[in-house]
């Protein structure tokens, strides 16, 4: 009925913002305002049903660098530093290869990457020095005690007719069968006899230059001609006569046999070096054997080697057997002479070895055992006996010849029958290649 009044029909809005929802979801951030709360807790709420706080579920923990949240209900968390240290890229890169990864509650993540404590490099940097320090003292000690132990007994100044001197370093390299410093039982063992005083048992060239090196065996049973000399026992004079080249050292020691080399070859001796059984025997032990390989079996009774064919380490009592015998040898004192050549290279190029020389417990015995029997000459110093020993292993390693003084066959007559000589052709062309330096 209309009594002139209007009725207005639809919907009313109120002014303002709208109702606020439910979330779809548990919120994992901070809660900064009041939410609905379903749980059973009843207790002295806002007549609206709401409570503040935190949601039922846990705020994450911050971010190494991030501010401390503000407690509920006393306003949001501080915003983020303005420049706060980027994460370093890497396993840390967002999805897209920018930026940090994001963490819980959107907020990211990052380790600091790690750094080098100054104290650790000072500490390494002193421990290094130390070592090389405690080094340079080790051989400068071993050197001085080298040079106390090295016996330079051989004078070689003042030897009559002497040849000029040549192109190149001559060393003369002799192993003697002098007894000293073994036993009784360490001569039956060895097989060395018990005869006195001192003979070569082998001989050999060196000779250094532009050319490399050259080993030349000296074979004792070689028939030389031994100089004129006085016996300083008896005062006699004796005429130069023929002899075997080991006969020297017999009548006058080092002096004579580098003054018969001299005669026979037109070399001049610079330096000498002689090594004793005992010596010779104490450096293979010490290096932990030489190895050596044999083309046969070899039985021999007088230098008490037994050996079967193929490759063995030698001790020092089998090497000292190897190098003497000779009677196994077709070639006789020339296979001999030839074996030595071969083992003394293998022996240098064994002492020279990683394994020996930065291992103390083998390099000081085999050095002490060395110096105890070897005598050389006056004019000898360490880094010429050093030059020596690297001739030698540079000889095993490719970088010489070896080879056998050329001989054409035994004497004709008397005691040259027993003995080789010469080949004065190929001899005299050979010793005067190595005096001018020449490839031979």
């Amino acid at each position: 009925m209309n009594d002139g009044h209007r009725v207005i029909t639809g919907q009313v809005w109120r002014s303002g913002s709208p109702p606020l929802q439910e979330p779809a979801g548990p919120y994992e951030g901070y809660i900064v305002g009041p939410y609905p709360y379903h749980g059973t807790d009843p207790g002295p709420y806002p007549y609206d049903g709401t409570r503040p706080g935190p949601y039922p579920h846990p705020a994450p923990p911050p971010a190494p660098y991030d501010t401390p949240a503000a407690p509920p209900h006393q306003g949001a968390a501080e915003p983020y530093p303005e420049h706060a240290p980027e994460p370093p890229a890497g396993p840390l890169a967002g999805p897209d290869g920018g930026g940090p990864r994001p963490g819980r509650g959107g907020r990211t993540t990052g380790v600091r990457p790690p750094s080098v404590r100054p104290g650790r490099v000072r500490r390494t940097v002193r421990l290094l020095a130390a070592l090389l320090c405690a080094l340079a003292l080790t051989g400068a000690g071993t050197c001085a005690w080298a040079e106390f132990e090295l016996d330079r007994s051989v004078d070689l100044s003042g030897l009559p007719d002497r040849p000029p001197q040549g192109r190149g370093t001559n060393y003369l390299v002799v192993g003697s069968d002098g007894r000293d410093g073994l036993s009784e039982q360490a001569r039956k063992e060895l097989h060395t006899g018990t005869a006195g005083g001192s003979r070569t048992d082998s001989m050999m060239l060196l000779h250094t230059g532009a050319h490399g090196t050259t080993m030349v065996s000296l074979p004792r049973d070689s028939w030389v001609t031994i100089p004129s000399y006085v016996d300083p026992n008896t005062g006699k004079f004796h005429r130069a006569t023929k002899n075997k080249l080991n006969a020297a050292y017999s009548l006058g020691g080092p002096r004579m046999l580098v003054r018969t080399v001299e005669l026979n070859t037109g070399l001049r001796v610079d330096h000498y070096a002689e090594i004793g059984f005992a010596g010779f025997v104490g450096v293979v032990d010490a290096v932990g054997g030489v190895e050596m390989c044999v083309d046969r079996r070899i039985d021999d009774p007088k230098s008490g080697l037994k050996l079967r064919k193929g490759c063995h380490d030698l001790t020092g009592a089998q090497a000292l057997a190897f190098v003497r015998q000779r009677h196994q040898e077709a070639d006789g004192d020339l296979g001999r002479s030839r074996n030595q050549r071969a083992f003394l290279s293998a022996l240098a190029r064994k002492a020279a070895a990683p394994g020996v020389v930065l291992d103390p417990f083998r390099a000081y015995p085999a050095l002490s055992a060395g110096l105890d029997t070897l005598d050389v000459d006056k004019g000898m110093e360490l880094k010429t006996l050093l030059s020596l020993f690297q001739a030698m292993r540079s000889v095993s390693g490719g970088g010489g010849r070896q080879l056998n003084v050329p001989v054409s066959g035994p004497g004709s007559t008397g005691a040259a029958r027993n003995a080789l000589k010469w080949d004065e052709v190929k001899a005299k062309r050979l010793f005067a290649e190595l005096r001018d330096d020449r490839p031979v």
